[in-house]
């Protein structure tokens, strides 16, 4: 199935649509967490930080348990049903949720050719870069997600990106994304 990427106010409208079976809002702890009717409490996981890549005296900054919090939201995942992943702009917090979601979810897939993919789906796409490093780390992936996405074309400047959609598993067999 899909992994939806949105901004915060997209995301209400794109939930209408594309009627996720979970959603992740990663937004500032002063932001209002938007309201998702027909999901119950434990399908939407609010996450409280400020859009940072490194602790620089913000007082709420990522914390490897917000990715903790995140990998095992997306662990109970089936696939049958889209998710949804929106942060404030839909350019950093939610990209890299949703890099690391797709990283989660193909353990022997190569790093730089999920950041390649997130790139082609998304100009605008800038993940945060401290949320991948916490990722990196609890998946085991020895510094390459960090290195895939470092590496990757530069980014579009948005305010408020277009939502876009990544694909959740790759097929050996037809050697594309499905």
């Amino acid at each position: 199935m899909t992994i939806w990427v949105s901004s915060r106010f997209r995301a209400p409208p794109l939930s209408d649509e594309i009627r996720p079976v979970k959603v992740v809002s990663l937004l500032a702890p002063w932001d209002e967490f938007p309201v998702f009717p027909h999901l119950d409490d434990g399908q939407h996981l609010r996450l409280a930080f400020e859009d940072v890549e490194a602790d620089d005296e913000t007082p709420d900054p990522p914390m490897p348990e917000h990715v903790e919090q995140l990998i095992e939201f997306i662990s109970d995942w089936d696939r049958n049903d889209p998710i949804l992943i929106h942060c404030w702009a839909g350019v950093s917090r939610s990209t890299a949720s949703a890099f690391i979601t797709a990283c989660l979810l193909n353990p022997d897939r190569d790093e730089s050719e999920i950041a390649d993919l997130l790139r082609e789906a998304s100009p605008t796409a800038k993940p945060n870069r401290q949320l991948v490093t916490f990722a990196d780390s609890l998946l085991g992936r020895n510094g390459r997600m960090l290195k895939a996405v470092m590496t990757m074309k530069p980014h579009t400047y948005a305010e408020d990106a277009e939502p876009f959609a990544l694909p959740t598993q790759f097929d050996d067999v037809r050697g594309h994304w499905v």
